[in-house]
């Protein structure tokens, strides 16, 4: 009897806008995978804190309501919380035999160094894919600053014409608003993090042996999901 193959990591990284969440919510449902959402897991963590509420990592005391200021004000929390909780997520998973697609992690150097030999080690090198989606920090300025996502499921709305005038999320009749991070201001600030702090993951990856898709995000979300298809080598 053959071993049963291990299932896939797929990681989808870009800057603000770039559309790796939808992305990976696509490639979720194409090869049957969690779609492991970052902001997700962060926005759970953070509903309902208190005060003094706070999270030890590494015998460091980490307070939630801190860490919810730091990322209403664009920058990215710290990396040994997050990695922490996603961490756990990933642990969860696996023992549940799932495969996984990221967006939102890992973001910083030390995120990949805590993530990449976990799902070494879980999932195989050899299942692991990464695609980078690009795009010009004028198009993710007015991407993030048009785009307003629903209060209940947290689905991201597309600005077009046909979207515009929308006031209800068209998926679950839920209130669509515009995120406290999405104004141009802190976008500039998110964008400055993600040049800092995420591009020179793509050293680090080297370093690991992983290769990395690069896929323009420019089109529409339906032709970039064909292009991440290709570069993945299915249909």
């Amino acid at each position: 009897m053959k071993p049963s193959k291990k299932p896939k990591v797929i990681i989808a990284m870009g800057p603000p806008g770039a559309g790796k969440g939808t992305q990976a919510g696509l490639l979720a449902e194409k090869f049957d995978l969690y779609h492991l959402e970052t902001s997700k897991i962060i926005e759970k963590n953070l509903v309902n804190i208190k005060k003094n509420d706070f999270v030890v990592v590494g015998g460091r005391k980490y307070f939630l309501a801190k860490e919810k200021k730091i990322r209403e004000e664009g920058e990215l929390m710290s990396s040994p919380l997050i990695a922490f909780w996603i961490k756990n997520k990933v642990k969860e998973l696996a023992r549940e035999g799932k495969g996984i697609v990221t967006s939102g992690s890992p973001r910083t150097l030390y995120e990949a160094k805590e993530m990449i030999p976990l799902f070494k080690r879980l999932y195989g090198k050899e299942n692991i894919s990464i695609i980078l989606i690009e795009l010009s920090a004028k198009e993710s300025i007015w991407r993030n600053s048009h785009r307003r996502t629903c209060t209940l499921m947290r689905h991201p709305i597309v600005y077009s014409k046909e979207t515009a005038k929308l006031t209800k999320c068209p998926l679950d009749g839920s209130k669509l608003i515009l995120r406290k991070d999405d104004t141009p201001e802190i976008i500039q600030t998110r964008l400055k993090e993600y040049k800092e702090k995420t591009l020179p993951l793509i050293n680090f990856f080297k370093k690991e042996k992983l290769e990395m898709k690069k896929i323009n995000g420019s089109p529409s979300p339906a032709d970039v999901f064909l292009n991440i298809l290709k570069v993945l080598g299915t249909k």
